[in-house]
């Protein structure tokens, strides 16, 4: 089962090498994985996909708690929480026929045409996971794709509960 893991630290040299650290010693896979400060400059908050059951994101959460940097971790896949990830991808768009229907998808996934080459255009789209993915089943369908990019995701829980030192 795909797992939301969301954990807030110190803002220290090292800090996130002991994050991956931990999940490399103990053979877990990490899908993605995003950082950034918090509106506390002291403070960065980790955002890590993974794959697991409940016992294995209960040994990780338990091993990512002993770390000193660590502050408070949790598990936003347990909870009502929004989730966004960054895609960038480059396609062919040579003639009139594959620009019409790539702007079309575009469209449709309430995406963004950030730059047009000669034979290319270059798309932006923010949304779930999920939705990220049909994008570019559907991109595939009308045209090459040439490069992409994302973001990983990024998620907070639902009301009024905070991920708060």
């Amino acid at each position: 089962m795909r797992r939301i893991l969301s954990i807030l630290l110190e803002n220290e040299p090292g800090a996130l090498s002991r994050i991956v650290g931990l999940f490399s010693q103990r053979a877990y896979n990490i899908d993605s994985l995003t950082v950034g400060t918090t509106d506390d400059q002291s403070l960065s908050r980790i955002t890590i996909t993974t794959m697991g059951d409940d016992r294995i994101v209960e040994q990780i959460t338990k091993q990512v708690n002993k770390l000193v940097d660590v502050l408070k971790i949790i598990d936003l896949t347990e909870m009502s929480h929004i989730e966004r990830e960054l895609l960038l991808v480059k396609v062919f768009a040579q003639d009139e026929t594959t620009r019409a229907a790539v702007t079309r998808v575009v469209d449709v996934f309430q995406g963004a045409i950030l730059d047009m080459g000669r034979q290319s255009y270059s798309l932006q789209l923010v949304s779930s996971t999920d939705k990220i993915e049909s994008f570019l089943d559907t991109l595939r369908h009308e045209t090459d794709i040439i490069e992409v990019v994302r973001s990983g995701a990024v998620g907070i829980g639902r009301g009024d509960k905070a991920l708060k030192a």
